[in-house]
């Protein structure tokens, strides 16, 4: 056995001559260990949000959108497109029509986004999961409806007596003096009800391709086309095929892209509670430097035997040291299996749940290794100059003592 390991584990699970050591000692391992285990806990439940928010946005979103760099529509049936059509890699094509419309029923009146969508959309999205009331349905006259605009217009699935209307303008210019004239008016019945978030809740209409071109004023025009990847493609590899395909003219996006400023909030938000923990982490840490300290002056006179036996300030502050970087693995990995039993013990049960009305019944929780590895090698950095700057102090005094 490695002999300062030796000297230093043997210090470590002795008794002490002061009790108060042993003491400090067992909160040293405490401090690191509840550190390391809110760490744990703290990015797993980050994780699980992340995670869940990334989810409900991909049901919305496609793997893949494709637009045009300049202008607003395109041409559907345009060469390159169908040439799109013909990759492998490509699961499902969904041509998309986005605008503006008016929303009017009763009294109530709000201003929402219309997207007409092709058959393939509810493939390649799963959106119907995310219908909570009524069901999806975009057939004949029958729109889905965020739940938000559904609760300003103050109406719901089960109205099938009071037709909602959109209104949205005609292109081009109208000669008549009426308003009303300049408008196209569609009478629609709401099938279902979706709740993602508020971003989608309050601004969106799901409905029929054919339908939302009529509204529009489209005829083979779309807004955008979005595409589903088959399983294990690599996104980056078909997206910049796609773009070879496609020309310059398109822009071509993938999930990350079309969300940029959310995946960056995400990505800030998480390293932001990392530097806040770490820091939380080497106040803890500092308990360490004590229990080393008060180590080192209850054997001051070991230190002067071996050190008469020939043993150099290497060696001997070899041995402190690793008492020190002992003293942060047990609380390290003590609290690493405290944090992952809590979080296993959430998502087996359920401890925190959410009140009601939620997109999930339970606080999410997700690992991911990198934080894992992150968490270890910011621990252990942490621990090992806490061991090292009394160990270089007081070992010289010590000796030159």
């Amino acid at each position: 056995m490695n002999f300062p390991f030796f000297i230093a584990k043997r210090y470590l699970i002795s008794k002490k001559s002061h009790n108060a050591i042993n003491i400090i000692s067992g909160i040293s391992v405490a401090g690191v260990c509840i550190g390391t285990m809110a760490l744990v806990i703290v990015l797993s439940a980050f994780n699980g949000l992340s995670d869940l928010v990334e989810s409900l946005y991909n049901s919305f979103d496609p793997d893949i959108r494709i637009s045009v760099k300049q202008g607003k529509t395109f041409d559907a049936a345009a060469p390159e497109l169908s040439e799109l059509k013909k990759l492998k890699g490509i699961a499902y094509y969904n041509e998309v029509v986005e605008g503006n419309a008016l929303l009017k029923f009763n009294e109530k009146q709000c201003v929402a986004t219309i997207k007409g969508v092709s058959d393939q959309f509810v493939h390649m999205s799963g959106f119907d999961t995310l219908v909570k009331d009524g069901r999806f349905d975009i057939s004949k006259n029958n729109i889905i409806i965020g739940k938000g605009l559904a609760y300003i217009l103050q109406t719901g699935t089960e109205d099938f007596f009071s037709p909602l209307s959109v209104y949205a303008p005609k292109r081009g210019n109208t000669s008549s003096i009426n308003p009303e004239d300049g408008l196209n008016e569609m009478k629609v019945y709401i099938a279902g009800e979706f709740t993602i978030n508020d971003d989608f809740d309050y601004r969106y209409v799901i409905t029929d391709l054919a339908k939302a071109r009529t509204l529009l004023d489209y005829t083979n025009e779309v807004t955008s086309i979005e595409l589903a990847l088959k399983k294990g493609e690599n996104t980056a590899a078909l997206k910049e095929e796609i773009s070879k395909v496609l020309g310059d003219k398109y822009l071509v996006e993938d999930r990350e892209q079309q969300n940029a400023l959310l995946y960056k909030t995400l990505r800030s938000e998480k390293l932001w509670t990392f530097i806040i923990l770490f820091f939380i982490l080497i106040i803890a840490t500092f308990n360490v430097i004590g229990s080393l300290t008060m180590l080192i002056i209850e054997k001051k006179k070991d230190i002067t035997i071996l050190h008469n036996m020939g043993a150099d300030i290497s060696l001997i502050r070899k041995i402190f040291l690793v008492e020190g970087m002992l003293i942060t693995f047990i609380g390290a990995f003590s609290g690493m299996f405290l944090g992952v039993l809590i979080c296993w013990l959430q998502r087996m049960f359920s401890l925190v749940k959410f009140d009601k009305g939620y997109v999930v019944e339970a606080y999410p929780v997700s690992f991911h290794i990198s934080d894992f590895i992150a968490i270890i090698i910011a621990v252990m950095l942490i621990g090992l100059f806490a061991a090292w700057y009394p160990v270089r102090v007081f070992t010289k005094k010590h000796l030159a003592a």
